[in-house]
């Protein structure tokens, strides 16, 4: 089985699939080995990339929270859920590690109107998403995913500063550098949903092989028989990686498999 990260790995600057990318995905789902793509993205991101790619498999989502079954745009497993009395809680200890920090709630649907964000909330992928509402509105509906954003601090200090409060309580993860910080239920990684998947189609870990470029994908690439890490990647996946491959503009998923594909 084969499990690749959306951005920065199986996308590279243009943020579409590149041609080589795309044939050696169908050549792959030719020889009947499962491509399951693993990403922070919610599911409702999902189909502009499965579709030039011609994925119709499984994609797990918001960092292991979601199992999404592509053909049918359904919801088919939900890996820990934060309920409200927790983003209070977990809203408040934010407060005073990131002074300033605004907040978005990510729940589970394939809609648009899942996403919820407070007031001068930042997207580091472009503003202009999400059903803006009060932070009471936000944190008053269990999520998937706690976003919190920052506009004059990194996603590493970030994380950082939020472990020292958090203490365990959730798992704190980044896949963009530019401030913004996932927050997810205690032990849901892209590695869990994706052994999910793995076991739904009886292959074992030591037969997959896994490629990521962030933080977020690191028990991923733990996980798999083969983890692949992207030469741009953080210097936390490079370290627990099985490989490095070339960077995504560079069509770095696409050397490793045309090995055998």
């Amino acid at each position: 089985m084969i499990a690749s990260d959306v951005d920065g790995t199986l996308l590279g600057p243009t943020e579409v699939p590149s041609a080589r990318t795309t044939e050696v995905v169908q050549r792959v789902r030719a020889d009947g080995v499962p491509f399951v793509l693993c990403t922070g993205r919610p599911p409702r991101w999902i189909p502009p990339i499965a579709g030039p790619l011609g994925l119709t498999g499984f994609a797990v989502c918001a960092n292991g929270a979601v199992l999404l079954d592509i053909a049918t745009s359904s919801v088919v497993a939900v890996h820990g859920l934060l309920e409200p009395t927790l983003l209070h809680d977990l809203a408040s200890a934010l407060d005073k590690a990131l002074p300033g920090c605004r907040l978005a709630a990510e729940r589970i649907s394939t809609d648009v109107r899942s996403f919820v964000i407070e007031p001068e909330y930042r997207n580091p992928w472009g503003d202009g998403e999400g059903r803006t509402a009060p932070r009471a509105e936000v944190l008053g509906h269990s999520a998937i995913k706690l976003l919190i954003s920052h506009r004059g601090l990194g996603s590493e200090e970030m994380a950082s500063a939020a472990r020292a409060v958090l203490d365990g309580a959730v798992d704190i993860t980044y896949s963009s550098s530019g401030g913004l910080i996932e927050l997810s239920a205690h032990g849901v990684t892209k590695a869990t949903g994706l052994a999910d998947v793995a076991e739904r189609f009886s292959v074992p870990a030591e037969r997959v092989i896994a490629f990521g470029d962030m933080p977020n994908d690191v028990e991923m690439l733990q996980w798999a028989g083969h983890g692949v890490a992207m030469a741009n990647g953080h210097r936390a996946v490079l370290e627990v990686a099985d490989e490095v491959t070339g960077p995504a503009a560079e069509d770095g998923v696409a050397q490793v498999l045309e090995r055998w594909f």
